[in-house]
């Protein structure tokens, strides 16, 4: 075979074997019914691994262009055509040509390893079944009747969950706003897709905090969206890097996450906060405030939102029951001028025809019951207590191999290691011990951090993980 692999090409190898292979069915070059090269000797000879001869034959198999038989190894097909037999989809080729891009292998690798083992999980970013009110909500469930209806309920959601997150809001973030200019969403998640595929356009720049929960999702990347970073300290971002950025990139929106930050559990600074939302003003960039977390607060003080501050109406406010509450319930929402709601809304419904109203009409009572002010007590005191482990495990572990930041509130602790390593050999190395976490890079650009969840496990467990931790990476120091 004449053809050898291009190695500059950002194409994998055996899409461009497959490819050849295919245009020499095409064009004659491999006539029907004649044998190829078996995997092993076409592989030797072009110099690649039999792996990626073995793909580019599956490829073409599924395409229907050749055929594979025990003991007689692989040849055109005879019936190309396909006058005598259906064709199977190339479903690869279909998977990698979708816009939507997936998650970076290294979350998808995360996600496998929490489903199929069982590891201490100090990677997922959800509270733990014993933090759920089940008490409550089952006894809510048993002792009241569904009087809601099961047809599709308002493009915004139902009235009456939106009337009672109005008055949820005011009383707990201090922001005044009326059931119009609030939409119901399959949690934060959606709310954040939405507000990229509706108000963004591909080509446009936003401003994204680094480290950040926001730093690794595809959403961006495959609406076609260009990032700009701005870094994260125990203050939260630096406003005015945001009008250098802005005046260099034009900047069309601004995501933050200001209370108890994911990863790094910072607390955007009230100064901070006031001054953004005067360059917002001044220069015409909308916020969009990501607050899963400003409830948990460790001290007892009130964090302020962005949105309570924002008196233009500059703030697309988000928010969810999925960190307080549980997240299957899958309520979130979003608070913004209403002919921002009613296009959103609009975009939601083309998607789903609006939110389930079982659950909605569960999220209703519950945010109106006295059991929401004892849960929250309860979770807050909870979590309090789980950070301190993690920080008391930390600091006994690894001593002043380890410098992080102690949270004040939220379920994140993001720390970094004083010493050298190999991020992907610590990762499999956790594994291997039964502890996972997320590497640093996923969230940012910075090597040598790591991001501890401390919601998902006990405080024993906690405990053991980060033992379990500890013994990887001092492994990994020894090779």
């Amino acid at each position: 075979m004449e053809w050898k692999p291009n190695r500059v090409l950002k194409k994998a190898i055996y899409k461009q074997l497959a490819e050849y292979i295919e245009q020499g069915i095409a064009d004659g070059t491999f006539p029907p019914d004649q044998p190829l090269p078996s995997e092993r000797s076409l592989a030797n000879e072009l110099g690649v691994n039999r792996s990626t001869v073995v793909a580019a034959y599956d490829e073409l198999e599924a395409n229907g262009l050749i055929e594979r038989k025990r003991g007689s190894g692989t040849r055109i097909s005879k019936d190309i055509w396909g006058l005598t037999k259906k064709r199977v989809p190339s479903w690869n080729r279909y998977i990698e040509a979708g816009t939507f891009l997936p998650n970076m292998p290294v979350m998808q690798r995360i996600r496998k390893e929490m489903t199929d083992q069982k590891l201490i999980n100090l990677a997922s970013g959800e509270l733990s079944e014993d933090l759920f009110p089940i008490t409550a909500l089952r006894e809510m469930i048993s002792n009241r009747s569904f009087i809601g209806s099961l047809g599709y309920d308002h493009p915004q959601g139902n009235q009456n969950l939106r009337e009672s997150i109005s008055r949820h809001v005011q009383k707990y973030r201090k922001i005044e706003t009326t059931s119009s200019s609030i939409l119901i969403t399959s949690g934060a998640q959606q709310a954040l897709h939405l507000v990229v595929q509706c108000l963004l356009k591909p080509g446009d720049a936003i401003a994204l905090e680094e480290p950040s929960y926001h730093y690794g999702l595809p959403v961006f990347k495959s609406a076609g969206i260009k990032t700009f970073f701005l870094p994260v300290d125990k203050d939260g971002i630096d406003p005015e890097k945001l009008i250098s950025l802005h005046k260099k990139h034009r900047i069309r929106m601004i995501f933050l996450n200001p209370a108890f930050q994911n990863p790094t559990g910072a607390l955007l600074s009230k100064q901070r906060r006031k001054r953004i939302l005067e360059i917002s003003s001044e220069y015409g960039i909308p916020v969009v405030e990501d607050d899963p977390y400003s409830l948990t607060s460790f001290t007892g003080e009130d964090v302020s939102t962005l949105k309570s501050m924002d008196q233009h109406g500059n703030v697309l406010y988000i928010s969810s029951l999925s960190k307080i509450v549980a997240s299957g319930l899958r309520i979130g929402w979003i608070i913004g001028p209403k002919p921002v709601i009613e296009r959103l809304a609009d975009a939601k419904q083309q998607v789903d025809f609006g939110h389930a109203s079982f659950t909605q009409w569960i999220a209703n009572d519950f945010l109106e019951s006295a059991s929401f002010d004892s849960h929250m007590a309860d979770l807050t005191n909870q979590l309090e207590k789980r950070r301190n482990q993690i920080v008391s495990s930390l600091r006994y572990y690894f001593q002043d191999r380890v410098k992080f930041h102690v949270p004040q509130g939220g379920i994140h602790l993001w720390c970094k290691l004083n010493r050298d390593y190999d991020e992907t050999q610590l990762l499999e190395g956790s594994i291997t011990q039964g502890v996972i976490y997320t590497p640093g890079l996923t969230l940012g650009s910075q090597k040598g951090y790591a991001r501890f969840t401390f919601s998902r496990e006990k405080e024993e467990n906690i405990h053991e993980g980060i033992r379990r931790f500890a013994l990887a990476f001092d492994q990994i120091q020894k090779r």
